[in-house]
């Protein structure tokens, strides 16, 4: 009988046959073993692989990712864990300066994977609720990824394990405990850098990853019922590098984009999109690429705040009747 498992529960999978597979892989983070991480995703570890390869460390992400790196020179592929995706940030200089460099400027192998829960609608707010992902795609040498169902959580991640450059390995929160799906039989790894189409749709295309592809399969139902329009759904799963094929196909296919993320506006990775977008198949536009984000303020806790500056529903089904009315 085969048996659902959420998001979350992917992610711990991947991480168990990863750790058996190959006796370079162990992880490190604060609060991983016996606590089990502070949403229990590491929970079990440290009873089947021990302390020597299921390590708690010291508050000091750039101290976690600098032992990270210099383990991974020397052969072994460890798995941060960011307690908050938030606190990234304390790491910034050296995944971008250091570890996203270090193959290019001395040969040094830099397998590794910094992992971690991001994202909103938990009432977080500011400092357990971003999404930094557009402050890694413009560093060359990071590989960035934002799954959304729970297949792609698990495929990624140990896509991820096996990659020789640093993955950066975005997991959103809400969807955790929310979002199930049934692991196909095998040894399942789905490829870095290739998107897939949630939906097929023929009249107007939504180019987004993570929890907004729950928001924009949503608007496609409420739109197809409603307007009778045909909405495709593009989920990129992968941010850096992005599948520019699936970009083009869906553009050239509906003429319409939407581009949506949970991100702020300024600097989001829509924009990337968007130039493109413009760049390669400008005239297979018949109305100018819109986007939905958030608004560029840190995220408040109160919930009424939090469901106005995140995107919602209802506003990606107005954006998409405004392109379809072009």
């Amino acid at each position: 009988m085969t048996t659902e498992i959420t998001y979350l529960e992917a992610i711990r999978e991947a991480l168990f046959e990863e750790m058996a597979r190959d006796e370079n892989v162990f992880c490190l983070g604060e609060d991983i073993g016996a606590f089990g991480g502070a949403f229990k995703v590491t929970e079990g570890l440290l009873a089947k692989y021990g302390e020597a390869r299921v390590i708690d460390t010291p508050i000091s992400e750039i101290g976690i990712v600098g032992a990270a790196a210099g383990a991974a020179h020397m052969g072994m592929r460890p798995v941060v864990e960011m307690q908050f995706i938030d606190f990234i940030a304390n790491a910034y200089d050296i995944l971008t300066n250091y570890v996203a460099t270090a193959r290019y400027r001395a040969f040094l192998p830099c397998p590794m994977v910094v992992r971690g829960p991001s994202g909103g609608y938990v009432r977080g707010g500011p400092f357990h609720s971003q999404n930094p992902e557009a402050g890694f795609i413009h560093t060359p040498g990071l590989k960035v990824v934002y799954p959304s169902t729970a297949e792609d959580a698990k495929g990624l991640m140990k896509a991820a394990i096996r990659d020789d450059d640093c993955v950066l390995f975005f997991e959103h929160k809400y969807l955790y405990r929310r979002i199930k799906g049934v692991m196909p039989a095998g040894d399942h790894v789905v490829p870095i850098g290739k998107a897939r189409v949630a939906r097929e749709g023929t009249d107007v295309s939504i180019i987004t990853y993570a929890a907004a592809t729950w928001k924009a399969l949503e608007a496609a139902e409420q739109l197809q019922a409603e307007d009778g329009l045909s909405v495709e759904v593009i989920d990129l799963r992968t941010l850096a590098p992005l599948d520019d094929e699936a970009i083009v196909a869906t553009v050239k296919k509906t003429n319409r984009v939407l581009v949506l993320h949970e991100d702020t506006r300024t600097g989001g990775i829509a924009g990337e999109i968007t130039a493109r977008i413009s760049e390669t198949c400008f005239e297979w536009l018949d109305a100018p690429v819109l986007r939905v984000t958030a608004h560029d303020i840190p995220l408040p806790y109160a919930p009424q705040l939090e469901d106005f500056v995140l995107p919602q529903t209802p506003d990606v089904v107005r954006a998409v009747r405004r392109l379809a009315a072009y």
